[in-house]
């Protein structure tokens, strides 16, 4: 039973590597069983389709995210504007090595698929979103904190920042390299500083 488990995983590992790297449509299941060792075989007894891996791949790289953003060091800091602007500087500095290894498989899928995979379009929307979603408490304790009103909701503000990762990953593709997502992230940073007034207490603390 352990090996029929490994094997899964194998899979769904590899689809995460070559995804990233070429893209759905170039993907075949062949490519994915020799990039993850596996039978083609053992890819049926899995998965019935192409598509089903898809779907799987991405709840599977919503797991590994969760796991590292919930031990990453932005979660220790006490002051929830902090942990914000944190995981944006963790977001940072996970834009390293090459693209396929630093870019968004969510965002790659459902770029090329939500037309013609809706399942795969549905898990992505999913993921993404059910991320966004654990910014919303540390948003909304950072908006509290500032004692201002806004015309916007935690969780819009947690999905804007998605949208600017996303968009950051699609011009480091075009660019091919992280130097323009750099800037985004650093850009998204300073609006958040301004909507927390982080930046104004650092001024008046100067």
């Amino acid at each position: 039973m352990p090996a029929v488990r490994d094997a899964r995983t194998q899979l769904l590992d590899a689809a995460m590597a070559v995804i990233r790297a070429q893209g759905y449509a170039a993907t075949s299941v062949d490519e994915l069983c020799r990039a993850a060792g596996v039978t083609k075989g053992a890819f049926f007894h899995h998965f019935p389709t192409k598509e089903a891996l898809g779907v799987a791949a991405a709840a599977h790289f919503g797991a590994m995210a969760a796991g590292l953003f919930g031990q990453a060091p932005y979660r220790a800091l006490e002051d929830p504007a902090e942990r914000v602007l944190g995981y944006l500087d963790f977001r940072t500095a996970l834009l390293a090595g090459e693209l396929a290894e630093f870019t968004c498989l969510l965002g790659t899928l459902v770029q090329e698929a939500y037309a013609t995979h809706p399942a795969i379009r549905e898990a992505c929307a999913a993921e993404i979103t059910g991320h966004a979603a654990t910014l919303e408490g540390d948003i909304a304790a950072a908006m509290a904190a500032t004692g201002r009103g806004y015309d916007f909701t935690p969780a819009s503000l947690a999905l804007h920042t998605q949208a600017v990762l996303q968009g950051a990953f699609v011009l480091a593709k075009a660019t091919g390299g992280a130097a323009v997502a750099r800037e985004s992230l650093g850009h998204l940073r300073r609006y958040l500083g301004f909507i927390f007034g982080t930046d104004m207490q650092r001024e008046q603390a100067a």
